[in-house]
């Protein structure tokens, strides 16, 4: 009831505005003065007010500033952070200086050269030194800004020391996935053929391509059964037909993938990235620990996204088809920076900042950051659990005698591994 009372009058305060505004037209009218004719007394009042708004309006700045500065950005969680910000001030110190300096000479300006029927202006289509004056300075200015700009942004970007902890984001519609290395300390190899339901990440082994290609045979012997014992309409069989010569045409590519897999590790050995993907960990989970350097590197499935975590500053585009990286060192901690935020619910937040979908705002992933000890003991839990686990110990054939008093027959591997006893 009171939002429509307040606007029941503001709107009456509109339309007795615009009623006044008539009646003054009106009697003006009568009185035989022209609206466009402006007595020397108003000239001099609009110049006055000018004058009088300059520090009013500065005022209101001020305050804005105060009362709402802490407002803006919260305390930069990275190294990486503390600079993108000092950029950010600099920024905002060259910014409030054209603002004060442009402000303060349109009013003064306003006021002092107030209308005069005994005034000419004077009058200058063109002066070299002026135009060079203010061509050169906003150029040079923002030489500095870009040159400053370049040498924070290549440092963000620029490749993460040998001993950097290593992380994999993984984007799609709409949800984030984590990939860490597991004991080898390196990530395998990955392909976008190889994604099922166990290789959501497209993690490239021997046995994950073996699994695909399973599948894909599965589902061709369906189809091709359907072909040929199902009663079909015209378009359906087209259809099927189609989807079967698709997953022929697939299954060939897997098969040239398990090709060049195979070469490269004849010509790599262990230094193949196809030799290390199946001990990494595959987490809906994001860790870092405080005060290390760490590589992220960013893929995408689908579309584009944004990898985006607002109290790092850090930000980078997840493209499909390609990987992008990004270094940054955190620098406080999640429980330090909820005291910092004064809020016990406060965590770090992997967002989505590119508009990806329908769900794209529910696409987002705590960030939990602790001290070198607590992450280290996470990592060791999160490698209990790799993307493959290592195939078991086959067990040993168990040969019955053909009496009591017979002495069994070993084969060679049983006799080998009680040797090793």
């Amino acid at each position: 009831m009171t939002k429509l009372l307040i606007l029941i009058v503001v709107v009456l305060g509109i339309l007795a505005v615009a009623q006044l505004a008539r009646v003054y037209e009106l009697t003006s009218k009568l009185r035989g003065k022209r609206e466009e004719d402006i007595s020397e007394g108003d000239n001099r009042f609009n110049a006055r007010m000018m004058w009088l708004f300059l520090p009013v309006y500065f005022g209101f700045f001020i305050w804005l500033v105060s009362a709402y500065g802490d407002k803006m950005l919260p305390v930069a969680a990275s190294e990486h952070g503390a600079a993108t910000d000092a950029l950010l001030n600099f920024n905002w110190w060259i910014l409030i200086i054209v603002f004060v300096l442009t402000n303060v000479l349109l009013f003064w300006f306003a006021g002092k050269y107030v209308y005069s029927k005994d005034r000419r202006a004077f009058w200058q289509p063109h002066n070299n030194k002026l135009e060079l004056l203010w061509t050169v300075v906003p150029a040079a200015v923002l030489a500095v800004i870009i040159i400053y700009g370049l040498n924070t942004w290549a440092d963000i970007t620029s490749p993460a020391s040998p001993d950097a902890v290593k992380v994999e984001l993984y984007a799609r519609q709409f949800d984030w996935t984590a990939r860490y290395p597991g004991e080898d300390g390196e990530l395998g190899a990955t392909d976008v053929r190889l994604i099922n339901g166990t290789n959501p990440l497209g993690i490239v082994t021997r046995e994950s391509i073996d699994t695909r290609l399973a599948e894909m045979d599965a589902e061709i012997a369906s189809g091709d059964s359907l072909l040929a014992h199902a009663v079909l309409s015209a378009t359906k069989h087209e259809e099927l037909t189609e989807q079967v010569a698709r997953l022929r045409r697939h299954k060939q590519r897997v098969i040239n993938l398990r090709t060049v897999m195979e070469h490269d590790i004849a010509e790599k050995g262990v230094a193949s990235p196809y030799l290390h993907g199946a001990d990494d960990v595959v987490i809906k989970e994001f860790h870092l620990p405080v005060h290390q350097e760490v590589k992220v590197m960013i893929r995408s499935q689908d579309v584009i996204h944004s990898a985006y975590i607002p109290h790092l500053r850090a930000q980078m585009n997840a493209v499909p088809g390609m990987t992008t990286t990004i270094k940054m060192t955190p620098t406080i901690t999640t429980d330090s920076m909820r005291m910092v935020m004064k809020n016990d619910a406060f965590d770090f937040i992997l967002l989505c900042n590119k508009i990806c979908g329908a769900s794209h705002y529910n696409m987002q992933m705590p960030l939990v950051v602790t001290d070198a000890a607590a992450h280290e003991a996470w990592y060791a839990e999160a490698m209990k659990k790799p993307f493959q686990a290592p195939p078991a110990a086959p067990e040993p054939p168990v040969v019955p005698a053909t009496d009591s008093t017979a002495t069994p027959v070993m084969t060679n591997t049983v006799a080998e591994a009680q040797a090793t006893h």
